[in-house]
C-alpha cells in the first residue's frame, strides 16, 4: 500500500475463461481463523445459489454428509476456524459510510451452512480487506477506523487500524499467529443480548444441569461457562488431550446441548432451535471450561465452538467470558471476581488459553443494582493470504446462468 491511498477500487467480477466460470476471492486470516472475503454485489442473491457458491469455494459436499472429506478441492481446512466465509460490502448511513457484513459458517462433513453468528476473529480482516480493495479509503495517517453492521446479529462493531506516515499498518504480535502482523483493534458496542435479547438468558447467574453449575451468558455470542474441576478437568489441558476424551466431550455436548434449550436459542428465521438443531450447530453455544490462572491471566479457560476444541480462544468468546467475570454469582465470577461501579469503568481481563493469553476490556457500569455493559474490545492481527480467481468446475447450470448475468 503506498502512502497516497490511491482510490482505484479493485474489486473485480466473476469471469468465464477456458470453459470454467472463476469467482474472485480474497483469502484472509483475521485473529486465528482463516476463511473467505467477497464483495457481496457480485454473489448470487438466490440463498440456494449462494450456498451452492460457497460449497464449491470451500470444497465442502454439496449435498448429504461426507464424513471423510478434507476439502482438498477448495480453501477451507477442517476445523470450524478456517471454514468462515463473509460477505461484505459499504452501505450509505447518516453518519456516513459503513461496512455490512454476513457470515456463512461452513463444516468440512456435511452441506449444512449456519448463518447464525458472527465471528470475531474473522471480523479483524474486514477493514483490511477494505482497504486492500479500496472500498475504504484512509484520508490521513494515524488511526483509521470502519463501522462495521453485522447482518447475522445485528451487532456493530468499530474496526481501528493505525497507519504510519509512510503508509505501512501498525503490527502486532497475537496468541496463536507467528510473526506481526497488521494490528486491529476491534469494538463491540452494546454486546449484551445480542443473540437471545437477554445478558442472562435464562434469567439465572448459575443453572444446574446434569449435577454441574454452569453459567448461560449472552455478550457477543451465547456461551455456557462450566467450572473446569467439575467435570474432571482443569482447563490447562492440552488441545490433543481434550480431543481425545470420548467420555467427557460426550458428557459436555450433553450439558451445552440441554443449556442451548434453556436459552431458548433461535434460528435465523426466529424460530425456536430444536434439540436436533442444537446437536448438529457448529456455532452456538459456545461453551467453555475455566479454571484459575497459572500465568499472569485472571484465568485459564479451554474454548470449544462448540463441536471442536479450540486451539486457542475466539475473539467473541473472550468477551463474553470476560464480562461474565463481572456478574455476581456466576461461574466466572467465582473464579474471576470483577466489580463494575455506578461510573462508567474500563475492566481489564486476561485469559490464558493454549496460545498464550487473549487480553479483553469490558466497558461497564452498574444501574439500578444491573450491570450494563456498553462495549467490549480485543486486539487482532489481519492478513490477506490471497487474492484472485476459484474455478467453479462443477456449478450447477443455475449457478453459471447467476454469475453470468452479474
Amino acid at each position: 500500500m503506498n502512502s497516497t491511498f490511491s482510490p482505484t477500487v479493485n474489486l473485480l467480477k466473476p469471469r468465464y475463461r477456458h470453459g470454467v466460470w472463476e469467482f474472485p476471492v480474497h483469502h484472509m486470516r483475521g485473529g486465528t481463523s482463516t476463511g473467505l472475503v467477497i464483495w457481496d454485489r457480485i454473489a448470487p442473491s438466490d440463498i440456494v445459489l449462494r450456498e451452492e457458491l460457497l460449497r464449491h469455494l470451500m470444497g465442502v459436499p454439496l449435498g448429504g454428509e461426507y464424513p471423510a472429506n478434507r476439502q482438498t478441492t477448495g480453501l477451507g481446512r477442517g476445523s470450524a476456524t478456517s471454514n468462515k466465509v463473509f460477505f461484505a460490502d459499504m452501505e450509505p448511513t447518516d453518519d456516513g459510510p459503513r461496512m455490512v457484513s454476513t457470515l456463512a459458517q461452513l463444516a468440512a462433513g456435511h452441506a449444512h451452512i449456519d448463518w447464525s453468528v458472527n465471528c470475531g476473529n474473522m471480523s479483524s480482516a474486514l477493514q483490511l480487506w477494505a482497504i486492500d480493495t479500496g472500498l475504504a479509503r484512509p484520508s490521513s495517517f494515524g488511526a483509521h477506523t470502519v463501522t462495521i453492521r453485522n447482518t447475522n446479529t445485528g451487532v456493530l462493531t468499530t474496526s481501528r487500524m493505525i497507519i504510519s506516515e509512510g503508509g505501512t499498518f501498525q503490527l502486532t504480535e497475537i496468541p496463536g499467529v507467528m510473526g506481526s502482523p497488521p494490528s486491529v483493534d476491534l469494538f463491540l458496542h452494546d454486546p449484551a443480548g445480542v443473540k437471545t435479547g437477554k445478558l442472562l438468558p435464562t434469567g439465572s447467574p448459575v443453572n444446574v444441569i446434569d449435577g454441574v453449575e454452569v453459567s448461560c451468558v449472552d455478550v457477543a455470542v451465547p456461551m455456557v461457562i462450566i467450572r473446569a474441576a467439575d467435570v474432571g478437568k482443569t482447563s490447562y489441558e492440552a488441545v490433543a488431550e481434550l480431543t481425545a476424551d470420548g467420555m467427557f466431550l460426550q458428557r459436555l455436548k450433553g450439558i451445552w446441548v440441554e443449556a442451548g434449550l434453556r436459552m431458548a436459542l433461535r434460528r435465523k428465521d426466529g424460530s425456536l432451535m430444536s434439540r436436533e438443531d442444537i446437536t448438529r450447530s457448529e456455532t452456538i453455544p459456545k461453551v467453555c471450561i475455566i479454571g484459575a490462572p497459572q500465568a499472569s491471566g485472571d484465568l485459564s479457560v479451554r474454548y470449544f465452538t462448540p463441536q471442536t476444541v479450540h486451539a486457542s480462544m475466539a475473539v467473541s468468546g473472550g468477551c463474553c467470558l470476560a464480562a461474565a467475570t463481572l456478574i455476581p454469582g456466576s461461574v466466572a465470577h467465582g473464579i474471576a471476581p470483577k466489580d463494575a461501579q455506578k461510573d462508567e469503568t474500563e475492566l481489564r481481563v486476561g485469559i490464558e488459553n493454549p496460545a498464550g493469553i487473549l487480553g479483553t476490556t469490558v466497558v461497564a457500569h452498574t444501574e439500578a443494582d444491573e450491570i450494563s455493559i456498553r462495549s467490549a474490545a480485543y486486539q487482532r492481527s489481519a492478513q490477506v493470504l490471497l487474492a484472485g480467481y476459484v474455478p467453479l468446475y462443477r456449478a450447477s447450470t443455475e449457478l453459471q446462468q447467476a454469475l453470468a448475468s452479474n
